[in-house]
């Protein structure tokens, strides 16, 4: 993607505040003529008053000036406020429809997509990409409007020395693109490396009870370490072309100011121009060379933000595989049954996880799923609220394609309990009314009686109203996973999926969460994934599964009396 691509992307996010930016425009060039002015008053201030001796012009100019910096500082601080805010407004846009879009990928996206450079994508790509709108972009185009106001002056004062000058615009549009391309190389593999050491601190600080049991503490300093090392001396790289490409400019600055002393010198020992006009000539580019180095510094910021750029829309261009069929239809309440028909799966398109599954399951039946580990269970669920969809045959509810119906009316019918239980750091409450949010104090109360939680939430500090840390980290095993089962029951979903749901817990844990399934369970179609066999002796049926296929049936008694696979891994147990 080259960088006239990426600016018209970037101004499709800038359009909607095209009135603003107008109207920002309008301030910036008031801004410019202002200073303009005040570059030519050096002329009458020298040749009408300190050479002529005009009094009138003295009791004038004065209030002049006042009225021209006056006049400056009004529109600075329009423009200013007008195109900031504006930036700010495209980066809030721009982070939204980030996290909107993550959003909609598949559970497929985030298994190859590490958490870590997700962050770094929406925190610290977009904050470059902040620096290039709302500062950069804004300081190129204040920064040429001055430039071509001043040497505008520049001109009427004197176009043939103005001439001259203009020859070592050029020069210095050449050495910015020098280092623009070096800036956007550098900030590219700075950006990568910083969602690298995103994603190692993620990844160690989640894991720190492994990271401590495995006395891994130095080992990960030193991983660490080399991402810091590697991270600094990119940061060393900028550094030192951010201080050459300064003294560059200075020097091409001073060859300029040389020529022209040398040059207006003996043009007004000669007597063919004035102190005056002399001055403000001078005054009118040194001020204009103030804004052409700005311009050079703005360089390094406006690549990394379009190197930025580069990275967050590559992320935005991702399809998400799994959407709405077109025409999709909303899901009716469901009231039949569930149908896998020839049904295959694989992750990467080659090696099958699942073939040929065919399967029906009433509604009101509760299913248990056992086999052995990498069997297919997990897959198998996780097909029916398409985190995942089918590569082969079809799944039907009631009749209806799976991917003929809104994603939506399907996920409302389907409530999940994992084994690893997913709390967020927030309220007791906020986490059990996390799948309906509009539920009473009844409701909720109600809700969480049925899964055996009132006495230990009551038992908090605040309550309901308690705050329960990171992934639940302030309660135990037992606890967590009857809160989940808790947002389950308010959630009231006609299908219900349990995976691996008190693998987990202690025994005394385990019978308290599973008196609260036997309430969540309770008239739902139920799909129970479960490596303790003894949590599903009560089930309607069991279908046991091995490299991706059914290979049993039948209910606890029925199977055991195969002496098959599931009497093997019931005598294992």
């Amino acid at each position: 993607m080259n960088n006239k691509e990426l600016l018209l992307r970037i101004y499709r996010w800038i359009h909607p505040y095209r009135g603003r930016l107008a109207l920002a425009m309008v301030c910036m060039v008031l801004v410019a003529a202002f200073s303009a002015a005040q570059a030519y008053m050096v002329k009458p201030v020298l040749d009408r008053i300190f050479f002529e001796h005009d009094r009138a012009l003295l009791a004038v100019l004065p209030l002049a000036l006042v009225l021209i910096f006056l006049g400056k500082g009004v529109m600075y601080y329009a423009y200013h406020y007008l195109l900031d805010t504006a930036g700010q407004r495209v980066i809030r846009d721009l982070r939204k429809q980030i996290f909107a879009h993550i959003h909609a990928q598949p559970m497929s996206f985030f298994l190859r997509t590490p958490t870590g450079e997700l962050i770094s994508r929406v925190i610290s790509d977009v904050n470059l990409i902040q620096g290039a709108v709302s500062k950069a972009l804004v300081g190129v185009l204040k920064e040429m409007v001055m430039v071509v106001f001043l040497v505008g002056v520049a001109f009427y004062l004197d176009w043939q020395l103005s001439l001259v000058t203009l020859v070592l615009l050029p020069i210095s549009a050449g050495v910015i693109y020098h280092f623009g391309k070096k800036f956007r190389r550098n900030s590219t593999v700075n950006q990568q490396t910083v969602a690298l050491i995103s994603r190692a601190l993620h990844e160690t600080i989640g894991g720190q009870r492994i990271v401590k049991a495995f006395g891994m503490e130095e080992y990960e300093k030193r991983r660490f370490g080399k991402l810091v090392e590697k991270l600094n001396k990119i940061i060393v790289r900028d550094i030192q072309m951010r201080s050459l490409q300064h003294p560059v400019m200075e020097m091409l600055g001073g060859l300029a100011l040389a020529g022209i002393i040398w040059y207006s010198g003996y043009k007004v020992l000669d007597g063919q121009s004035t102190p005056g006009t002399f001055f403000a000539f001078l005054a009118a580019l040194l001020m204009a060379y103030e804004p052409v180095k700005k311009l050079s510094g703005l360089n390094s910021t406006i690549m990394k933000g379009l190197a930025a750029s580069v990275r967050v829309f590559d992320l935005l261009d991702i399809k998400p595989a799994i959407t709405d069929a077109p025409g999709a239809k909303v899901l009716p309440p469901f009231r039949e049954r569930i149908e896998f028909c020839d049904v295959s799966f694989s992750y990467d398109g080659k090696k099958p996880v699942l073939q040929e599954i065919n399967l029906q399951v009433p509604a009101g039946q509760v299913l248990a799923i056992v086999g052995p580990s990498g069997g297919g269970k997990t897959t198998l669920v996780n097909l029916i609220p398409r985190f995942f969809d089918v590569t082969g045959g079809q799944i039907l509810i009631d009749g209806q394609d799976l991917r003929q119906v809104t994603i939506d009316s399907l996920r409302d019918q389907i409530a999940i309990v994992e084994q690893q239980t997913i709390l967020f750091n927030d309220t007791v409450r906020n986490n059990i009314v996390y799948g309906d949010l509009d539920r009473s104090e009844e409701e909720i109360l109600d809700a969480v009686r049925a899964a055996h939680a009132y006495d230990f939430i009551m038992a908090l500090p605040e309550g309901l109203d308690t705050l329960i840390g990171e992934g639940g980290a302030r309660l135990s095993g037992g606890q967590r996973q009857r809160l989940a089962i808790a947002r389950a029951l308010l959630k009231d979903a006609p299908i219900l999926i349990l995976d691996e749901a008190t693998s987990a817990l202690d025994t005394e844990a385990e019978r308290e969460v599973q008196k609260a399934l036997e309430n969540l369970m309770a008239r739902r179609t139920t799909f129970v994934i479960a490596h303790r066999l003894s949590t599903i002796k009560n089930a309607d049926r069991v279908i046991v599964m091995q490299d991706g296929q059914i290979v049993e049936q039948g209910d606890h008694h029925s199977l055991l009396a195969q002496n098959g696979v599931y009497a093997s891994l019931h005598q294992m147990q």
